[in-house]
């Protein structure tokens, strides 16, 4: 697993004292403050870095916007930031998705959560002093973003690409892209220890759904969160044909694409 995407509990916690390395819960406030969190930790939660007006590239929140959120947290273009959330990862992933696609360079997700990161290592309910840093976001040139639109959806179904759709089964048989694979994200965390299954294991589940590192790879789900999840996974697991499809299902019923409807497993 790639630790330039997804770091463990061992390595954020040797780590603590590195000035370089922010950490950054993506919790509601009341559990960032009630509950406590991990030491250093700043609070970014999830609502202030997603845009539901649909105005900016569908539901991320704007360079600016989130440029400002980062520099009100103290964190700089050059840090290493970690982020983590209490649910298997999946916000905090979104969180890595939109810093990367407002280029920060360096953004990693903990491998498991909070829950994972409480069973061996301390926590604070301490906040910590930060100074506002007047972060600028530098977004991805188009051809450089995983992110893709309507137009390159529809000419993707024309190719051999795999078309991953990353919600449950009841949401998949109600209307998917023609010829999705359903891959529910949830599949890569073990329940037990809340962390990511091993890599070889996850390597092979994937190909068990023909999700392999030579395909090229289309993600969608419902509004972009969960494939969040799925993207850094792959990521970390040395995919890099990986298209991320930000309107995801929303986006296509509302321009009428084409829908197919039961299960194709």
């Amino acid at each position: 697993m790639d630790d330039s995407f997804v770091v463990s509990p061992d390595w954020l916690a040797a780590h603590l004292e590195d000035a370089a390395v922010r950490v950054v819960d993506v919790r509601d406030a009341w559990e960032y403050d009630g509950i406590g969190h991990v030491p250093g930790a700043v609070n970014v939660p999830f609502d202030s870095y997603r845009d539901e007006t649909d105005v900016d590239r569908g539901t991320l929140p704007g360079a600016d916007a989130f440029a400002d959120l980062l520099s009100d947290a103290g964190i700089s273009p050059e840090d290493t930031v970690v982020a983590y959330d209490d649910t298997h990862g999946v916000f905090a992933a979104r969180f890595v998705l939109t810093a990367l696609e407002y280029g920060h360079d360096d953004v990693r997700l903990l491998d498991g959560d909070f829950s994972a990161w409480n069973r061996d290592h301390e926590t604070t309910s301490d906040v910590p002093d930060v100074q506002s840093t007047g972060y600028e976001a530098d977004p991805l040139e188009r051809d450089d973003s995983p992110l893709v639109g309507l137009e390159a959806v529809e000419n993707a179904l024309e190719r051999d690409a795999v078309f991953v759709d990353t919600r449950e089964q009841d949401e998949f048989e109600e209307a998917h892209l023609p010829g999705a694979v359903r891959f529910d994200w949830r599949e890569v965390v073990d329940d037990e220890t809340r962390r990511l299954k091993p890599a070889d294991e996850l390597e092979a589940l994937l190909a068990e759904h023909a999700i392999t590192p030579d395909r090229e790879i289309v993600l969608y789900c419902n509004t972009a969160r969960r494939i969040s999840h799925t993207y850094v996974v792959l990521r970390a697991l040395g995919y890099e044909t990986v298209a991320f499809y930000e309107g995801s299902l929303t986006e296509w019923l509302a321009n009428d694409g084409e829908v197919v409807t039961g299960s194709s497993e």
